[in-house]
């Protein structure tokens, strides 16, 4: 057995949403590093060029797809272009989302639905589509970003970022039962706190930055690349028997 080569990502198409920055950024350039073509999506067009571009010195094709990944058009849309420039699709990242923290009882109906569809109707949509072309193929890989939300109340208040991210939790065990007779494998990873600019506020804090790495095992936040190595783990053969699971990376936070 060569086990490196089971990491191989060569003449793989992934596409990767919210790939503009943050995880989603270093998740593509990971899977570009292992070989993979990538789609790289994201709602704010020059972050998406921007990634594509920085893609290129891994001699990988990419292309930079601008879209909101919550509207159903602009995802068909986006899984057609795919399917045009690649042929396939074998990997989805969905990485997508957004946080916004706000008192339950001041929370408006309107924010409260805004959360969910980037977080969670963004992965219904996206893999119903890109499933689909799944499907015909009878191979591939969903890597879904959840979130160690997806199983504790933070102290902040963020009850619709924790309830999204419940929901995908729950949606990767069910797409990994009922796609697995075609070989579709639905993972997911639940990161813990990470230096992005979803923590910006928190890491402009120092005493804030101390309070939470005081909460973790291992003492320090996480930095994204630790994050996009669990997803080319999760998208290669070196996981061929794993599907409908979460990978906590979370530095042992729930272990506390």
């Amino acid at each position: 057995m060569n086990y490196k080569n089971r990491f191989d990502l060569n003449n793989k198409t992934s596409i990767v949403t919210g790939a503009g920055s943050g995880i989603g950024k270093e998740i593509a350039i990971a899977l570009a590093q292992f070989g993979s073509d990538v789609v790289v999506v994201d709602i704010h067009a020059e972050k998406a060029v921007q990634t594509t571009q920085e893609l290129q010195s891994y001699q990988v094709k990419s292309i930079a797809v601008p879209a909101d990944v919550s509207r159903v058009d602009e995802v068909i849309r986006l899984v057609n272009l795919t399917i045009e420039h690649f042929g396939k699709i074998d990997i989805l990242i969905n990485n997508a989302g957004i946080m916004q923290k706000s008192n339950f009882e001041d929370m408006s109906l309107k924010e409260w639905k805004h959360i969910l569809e980037v977080n969670l109707d963004s992965v219904f949509l996206m893999s119903k589509y890109a499933g689909r072309e799944m499907m015909k193929r009878r191979s591939g890989s969903i890597v879904n970003t959840a979130s160690i939300s997806s199983f504790i109340a933070n102290k902040e208040p963020q009850c619709a970022y924790n309830v999204s991210k419940a929901g995908i939790h729950m949606l990767t065990q069910c797409l990994a039962s009922e796609w697995a007779q075609y070989n579709i494998r639905v993972n997911s990873i639940a990161p813990g706190y990470t230096r992005t600019t979803m923590t910006k506020g928190l890491l402009e804090n120092k005493e804030n930055v101390k309070d939470v790495e005081s909460l973790i095992p291992l003492g320090r936040l996480a930095d994204p690349s630790e994050i996009a190595s669990l997803a080319v783990l999760l998208a290669s053969d070196a996981s061929s028997y794993t599907t409908g699971s979460v990978l906590h990376a979370d530095g042992g936070y729930l272990v506390w």
